[in-house]
Parts: structure tokens; C-alpha cells; sequence
């Protein structure tokens, strides 16, 4: 017995018995079922980089956010304290975008839509009592929240809008036929009528320039939306005489402006002349802050501190001030292109496309519509004018435009779709 013992353990040095070291492991084989899960894994969890143009865009909204608090201050003191407290909320909102991974909100973007389609309608029902849904010159737009704010779910339809198509487009593929265009310009149409009907003309037609960047990015068809673009300018045309008296009115302005007439001077036309007037009043550097803020006043120019906040903007630093505001915003498109590069994954690419297309037509219509160029829309001009829906929602777009700049592809995403390679397998 002693000897089986001995044989079991063996002896060491100094002739004590020790139990012998066991055998190694045998290596686990990585494409064993366990190894592979644990392969994937590895490959498909998303990398994280620092270092991204995207930044380019939170810089610029930095930038502009601190002139529109400025610029309000200058014609209204009381409001720019206001906006400080809605950027910090708007800053609050982009730091939750960006640590919440991009991909949850393709998960998520039905269901966001379906009850951002149900604030609009609910906003338009007329039996809904005035605490909840209070007019504002004739438009609905607005729902009352606790404390005095209130909410415009249009602002947040622009985000919805973005996310859904973008998972849309992302999933299917037969949108480079012609009638496969035709869903996603359904998809359009929706929200657009609701916002219409509010009446808000101006965010409504943010949707269609939206629509064109995000369709050529995903590999659309260049002549399938030409024809879509004929048609809808042939629509436009018909549906005019549907629009609301006082957007012909404006429409009737902006016609007079161009060809020299005063018809409209002293009631539509007026707020535009205005706007014009200020502008140009600026000059090369501006009146400076007290002298502006009178100019300001004396000339009466309605929604200084919102829609028309650029023709203070100019006012107070002149041309030189106009340039910076456009650089800014110059700076964030190109930061949304380089982003949009960088990001091979489709969803990813296309929402940064959607949104960064969506804040650059929302400036171009409000500076154009301040110098004359388009018809006054009551438009916002983002990151500067006053507002706290539009403050929040804007740097929501910037924190969504962030959180995919710096996720990296995954190893195991799928490709980004071009329209090259498009061609090549049709043709």
C-alpha cells in the first residue's frame, strides 16, 4: 500500500514525497464553437477614437451658441439669461447623445416617430384646451410643459425624421429604381403635411433638401431625382393656392422687393424692409451694442431675438460679423462631409449626412430670407436665435453627429454602399 502510495506522489529532493505537477491543458481550439463566439465578439465591438472631425462640429456650434447669447443680449437682456439656461440644457442633451451608442437609436427611431407623429396631430386638434396647446398668432405649434416652457415637437420630428429614413434606406436597396423612391418621399410627406398644417411653412420644407442629400449618399439614382425634383416643383406649384393668405402675402413681398414696388411696404413687406434695412445699416464693423440695440428698437423689427437675430447680428458687428457667422457654419458643413468620409458603417454615414444637411439648409433659409432672397418663413437661425426647443434639439443633432464620429467601424459592419458600386452591379 505504502509502496502504490509512493509511486502516486514520487520523491523530491531531500528524498520527501511531493505529488507530481498535473499535465498542461490542452490548448483550447479557437474554432471550437466557444472560441468563434468569443472571435466575433472581439471583432464585432465597436471601436472608440478620440480623435474625429466631428469635433469640428462641436466647436462651431460652441461658437455660434456664444454669439446668439450675445447678439440677444444686445436687444433683450432678460431672454439672453434664458438662453444661457437652454444651452446648458442643449449641451446636457448632446453629452446624452454621444455616450448613447448610435445603433440604439436605429433600434429606437419607430417608435420615436410614432409619438412625435402623435404630438403633431395632437397639437392641431382644436378640442385640446389652451393650457395644453396655446395659439400663438394663429399658428399651433407649441405644447406647454411645467414651469412656463413649452415644447415644439417639430423640432424634434427633424431628428426623427433623420434616424427613420436613415435605418430605412440602410435596409433596402430598391430605392435606386425609380418607384423605390416613392416610399421614402411617403415618409417625407407625412410629417411635412402635419408641420404645414400648423401653419409652419418653413420648417416643413427643411424635410425636402434632407431627402435629396440623404438619397444621393445612399446611392440613389442622380437623374430618378431630378425627375422627382420637376415633379414636386410642378406640385408646388399647384398646391399654391392652398397655402394660408398671409404665406401668399409674404410670397407677394418678396416679389415686390425684386421688382421695385412698395405695394407691400407697410404690412407684409414690412418686417423683411426692415430686416434689409438693419442689415445693410451695419456696415463694414458694425454700431456697436447700445447703438445698435436703439437702431434696433426705433425701427421696430419683429422677432428681433428670434427669427430675425442675424439682422442684429449684422447690425452689431457688420459685414465682418455676417462672414464669421457663415464661416461657422462653413466649418461645421465640412466637419459633417469629413465625418460623414471617415464613417464606412451606412447608418452612421447617413444620419450624419441627414443632419448636417438638415442645419445648413435651416441657415441658408433664415440668413436668405433676413437679406431678401426668400420669403419670410419664421424660421429660426440655428444655434443662434432664442429658443429652447430649437437650442436643445440643434445640439442634439451636434451630440448624435459626435457619438458616430468617434465609433469607429466595426470590424464586421457592414460596408458603406456607393453609387459606383451600385452602378456596377446594375449595369
Amino acid at each position: 500500500m505504502n509502496g502504490g502510495g509512493e509511486s502516486l506522489l514520487g520523491r523530491g529532493p531531500g528524498g520527501r514525497l511531493v505529488r507530481p505537477a498535473p499535465p498542461p491543458a490542452p490548448p483550447r481550439d479557437r474554432f471550437s464553437p466557444a472560441g468563434l463566439r468569443q472571435m466575433v465578439r472581439a471583432l464585432a465591438r465597436p471601436r472608440l477614437s478620440a480623435f474625429t472631425p466631428a469635433w469640428g462640429c462641436v466647436i462651431a456650434a460652441l461658437a455660434l451658441s456664444v454669439l446668439g447669447v450675445l447678439s440677444i443680449h444686445a436687444v433683450a437682456p432678460g431672454e439672453a439669461a434664458r438662453q444661457v439656461a437652454f444651452l446648458c440644457l442643449g449641451v446636457i442633451a448632446a453629452t446624452v447623445a454621444t455616450l448613447l451608442h448610435y445603433r440604439i437609436l436605429e433600434r429606437l427611431s419607430p417608435l420615436l416617430m410614432v409619438v412625435v407623429l402623435l404630438l403633431l396631430v395632437l397639437v392641431l386638434l382644436p378640442f385640446v384646451p389652451e393650457s395644453i396647446v396655446r395659439p400663438r398668432n394663429g399658428a399651433r405649434r407649441w405644447i406647454t410643459l411645467p414651469f412656463g416652457f413649452e415644447f415644439q415637437p417639430s423640432e424634434l420630428a427633424k431628428v426623427a425624421y433623420v434616424l427613420l429614413l436613415a435605418g430605412y434606406l440602410t435596409t433596402r436597396r430598391h430605392y435606386r429604381h425609380f418607384l423605390g423612391i416613392l416610399v421614402p418621399v411617403a415618409l417625407t410627406f407625412v410629417p411635412m403635411v402635419l408641420i404645414l398644417k400648423e401653419p409652419d411653412l418653413g420648417t416643413s420644407l427643411l424635410f425636402l433638401p434632407t431627402l435629396f442629400a440623404m438619397l444621393v449618399a445612399a446611392g440613389s439614382r442622380l437623374h430618378h431625382l431630378a425627375i422627382i425634383g420637376v415633379i414636386g416643383i410642378v406640385l408646388g406649384g399647384s398646391t399654391y393656392p392652398l397655402l394660408e393668405p398671409h404665406q401668399k402675402e409674404r410670397i407677394h413681398a418678396l416679389v415686390d422687393h425684386w421688382t421695385g414696388t412698395n405695394a407691400t411696404l407697410h404690412d407684409e413687406g414690412f418686417q423683411g424692409h426692415v430686416a434689409m434695412t438693419l442689415v445693410g445699416a451695419g456696415g463694414a464693423t458694425g454700431l456697436g451694442g447700445a447703438d445698435g440695440a436703439i437702431l434696433v428698437q426705433e425701427n421696430h423689427l419683429p422677432e428681433d431675438h428670434n427669427d430675425m437675430i442675424f439682422a442684429v447680428l449684422t447690425v452689431r458687428w457688420g459685414f465682418l460679423g455676417a462672414l464669421a457667422t457663415w464661416g461657422l457654419y462653413l466649418m461645421l458643413g465640412v466637419s459633417v462631409l469629413l465625418t460623414a468620409a471617415q464613417t464606412s458603417e451606412p447608418f452612421g454615414r447617413l444620419v450624419v449626412i441627414g443632419l448636417g444637411a438638415m442645419l445648413f439648409t435651416q441657415m441658408v433659409v433664415n440668413t436668405g430670407m433676413t437679406i431678401g432672397l426668400l420669403p419670410i418663413t419664421g424660421m429660426t437661425l440655428p444655434f443662434v436665435s432664442y429658443g429652447g426647443s430649437s437650442l436643445v434639439s440643434v445640439w442634439a443633432m451636434i451630440g448624435i453627429i459626435l457619438s458616430v464620429g468617434l465609433r469607429w467601424p466595426q470590424y464586421l459592419a457592414r460596408e458603406a454602399e456607393d453609387f459606383d458600386t451600385f452602378e456596377q452591379e446594375e449595369a
